[in-house]
């Protein structure tokens, strides 16, 4: 009897012992804590939010090509109202090492194509862009293409070249072969906008501006090709820059509006002295061609030379007569 009671409880234990234990609260998966950090990112990267896009932010990633091209700016500008000789050519070196060199900034016939088709950089990211092709565009409407005559690095290039290369090794274009070759430029304005239009393909750009130089990228023809105009430019100055660029036939086109012009004696309409001295050819006589000046400031320091101008020399003798004559 007790060893039937004593069989029975044992089968009751064992039959229970799974109950109990499945009766019993789950045990905790985590007992170390480590489900209390984010799943996610366990190493808490997503703390880091990044910052808004605001025009304050625009501007600070912006700062420094904002404030170097305003610097340069302003440079061309004091260089241009100062006349002055030297702060010229501080203004062209830095526009081949800071514009050229450094940034490979220049305006190009593929801007043009894109101004005319609408198709433009966004402006918030593109701010420094803007505040040059703005600054070109309202002093060529202001004085003419001043863009050409101090900004642009290759014609500051040019421009250099025409200072230190012998005088003796010059050829002088006669005046009617001169007149014609400043109009090819024109004809490859509109030729090349022409195919950008039609084809959409601006990788032609290369073929028409040696621009692409101050990057320092290019095929073996292409190196080839600008040396050939470089050499022919030691023999014509500003070879290209006068009959050759499109972005020069364009701001030609818009210096037709030019508010504040050159002004003029009534002496130069038998006076050549500028004539002679313009090395664009943008002087005919009593005119100067808008077109073809780039506001080189020769012709306004000799305007102002009172030992050279005759304006000055005919007013001081008249004033001696008159003195004279009392």
């Amino acid at each position: 009897m007790r060893r039937a009671v004593a069989a029975i409880v044992l089968l009751a234990a064992a039959t229970a012992a799974p109950a109990a234990v499945l009766a019993q609260p789950e045990q905790e998966t985590d007992p170390w804590g480590f489900e209390d950090e984010l799943e996610a990112d366990p190493w808490g990267f997503d703390d880091e939010v990044e910052e808004p896009e605001t025009w304050a932010t625009l501007l600070r990633d912006q700062a420094s090509d904002l404030l170097l091209f305003t610097a340069f700016a302003a440079l061309a500008l004091v260089s241009f109202f100062r006349k002055s000789v030297a702060l010229k050519y501080v203004t062209l070196v830095a526009a081949i090492v800071y514009l050229g060199f450094t940034k490979s900034q220049l305006v190009s016939v593929v801007n043009v194509y894109g101004l005319l088709a609408g198709n433009l950089p966004v402006f918030k990211y593109s701010l420094a862009w803007y505040l040059f092709a703005g600054f070109t565009l309202v002093t060529t409407v202001l004085w003419g293409r001043l863009y050409c005559g101090r900004v642009c690095a290759f014609g500051a290039l040019t421009q250099l070249m025409d200072r230190i290369v012998p005088a003796r090794l010059r050829v002088e274009v006669p005046a009617w072969l001169e007149r014609r070759a400043a109009l090819v430029k024109f004809g490859l304005l509109g030729a090349t906008l022409l195919y950008f239009f039609l084809t959409t393909d601006i990788a032609a750009y290369r073929y028409v501006e040696p621009f692409w130089m101050f990057t320092r990228r290019a095929s073996t023809g292409m190196w080839a090709g600008l040396a050939v105009l470089l050499v022919a430019t030691v023999f014509v100055r500003n070879l290209y820059c006068r009959f050759l660029c499109p972005v020069g036939a364009f701001l030609g086109l818009i210096s037709k509006l030019t508010v504040f012009r050159i002004k003029r004696w009534s002496e130069c309409n038998t006076c050549k002295i500028c004539e002679k001295t313009c090395e664009w050819g943008a002087i005919r006589g009593p005119q100067i061609v808008m077109t073809e000046c780039v506001r080189c400031d020769d012709c306004e320091r000799l305007y102002a030379d009172t030992a050279k101008c005759p304006h000055w020399i005919i007013l001081r003798r008249r004033s001696a007569a008159a003195q004279t004559a009392r």
